[in-house]
């Protein structure tokens, strides 16, 4: 390439030899600002750079700011490595995306290391596979929904594409934990408040007060973990004396919260439950999380603790405490037990229908058809 080559024909010609240059909206990523740098920096100062369209990739590592060669130039840790993958694959951008999938590949990378692999280079089909048997062998022991174990499996996929910048290594979630089903047919766990009692009391007696706090409002408030995680609680403390009900807008799936203002109303087990959180937040914040803290590594650490006390009290998942708090409220707008708890319909036809259509709302979905996988189908 000569020096008088202008920096447009030097973005062309990134954007042919890499594939980080630009993200899936088209946009220039971090990673690929570096690499046009590096470009113009020799055009300005006339050399060649003697760059094949094959090992583009290779140089283009060796340029970031990772030191090491290992996990493709991405650094020496899986887990981080991963997390700077998926930032570039989604142009810094995505937020809510980028966490979630860091956050499940970090139990990947947990297990790789467990397995004594710690360079997303070694790991191969079958590595990925052993690693689906796992999850599909809990999921036969009820240690694990479907649901939960394909994202798991799903968040490799992307990850390992975002890493490698192909997608060589690839399995289908479905075809080793199974389909997952959008219909709850069974009572979910916590629906019985000792259970809720009996974890929450476990967490905070092991020292994992915030874990039980997140649990204790995601039964009594129907939140996500990352919703109870991240809320403002003493702007939901007041809210609740003041109004008697809280405004979910923080932690929100696709940043709804942002949007669309989601009411909850707060009843006297709420109240209880928000006291113990603003209790269990640690100093100086206004949430769940530690200054400097990421939600990432609050979920993998005390958050991933915090579960084995869930299945000792009968709750599979954070996530049943959620369709706890939503079969209860169906009871209460309907006057019958939800689907799931009953084994069918026994509520009128359209209250169920309104009771749905306020269930999408107070759980912040945009599609009524999503409660099934709460309380149940409409047969």
């Amino acid at each position: 390439m000569g020096g008088n080559q202008s920096i447009s024909n030097v973005l062309a010609t990134c954007r042919q030899t890499s594939k980080h240059v630009t993200g899936p909206d088209g946009q220039t990523t971090k990673r690929g600002r570096r690499f046009i740098r590096f470009f113009t920096q020799q055009v300005t100062k006339g050399s060649r750079c003697g760059l094949s369209v094959g090992s583009s990739n290779h140089q283009e590592k060796q340029m970031g700011k990772y030191a090491s060669a290992r996990n493709f130039g991405y650094g020496k840790s899986m887990s981080y490595a991963g997390s700077q993958a998926l930032a570039d694959r989604f142009g810094g951008g995505h937020f809510n995306s980028v966490a979630a999938h860091s956050s499940r590949f970090g139990q990947f990378a947990d297990y790789l290391k467990s397995a004594g692999i710690r360079d997303a280079k070694d790991v191969g089909q079958s590595t990925v596979a052993a690693y689906g048997q796992q999850l599909a062998d809990k999921v036969e022991a009820g240690e694990m929904s479907v649901a939960y174990a394909q994202n798991l499996l799903s968040s490799v996929n992307v990850t390992l594409s975002a890493l490698r910048g192909d997608e060589t290594i690839k399995v289908s979630p479905a075809s080793f934990v199974g389909e997952r089903s959008h219909v709850r047919t069974e009572a979910p766990g916590g629906l019985d408040r000792t259970e809720v009692q009996t974890a929450s009391t476990s967490m905070r007696e092991a020292g994992l007060g915030r874990a039980a706090a997140v649990t204790e409002l995601a039964r009594e408030f129907g939140l996500r973990e990352r919703e109870a995680t991240l809320g403002n609680l003493g702007r939901w403390s007041k809210e609740a004396k003041q109004q008697g009900a809280i405004n979910i807008t923080e932690g929100t799936k696709g940043g709804r919260g942002n949007e669309i203002d989601r009411w909850v109303a707060v009843t006297p087990a709420g109240m209880d439950a928000l006291k113990r959180a603003l209790e269990a937040s640690p100093d100086g914040s206004k949430n769940l999380l530690e200054a400097g803290e990421s939600y990432i590594s609050f979920v993998r650490g005390e958050l991933n603790a915090g579960r084995e006390h869930l299945k000792e009290a009968g709750i599979v998942t954070y996530h049943d405490l959620r369709a706890a708090y939503a079969c209860e409220r169906y009871q209460q707008l309907t006057g019958q037990e939800a689907p799931c708890v009953a084994g069918g319909l026994l509520a009128d036809r359209d209250a169920d229908l309104q009771a749905r259509e306020t269930l999408t709302e107070e759980l912040g979905h945009g599609r009524v058809d999503v409660v099934a996988s709460y309380v149940g189908g409409r047969k």
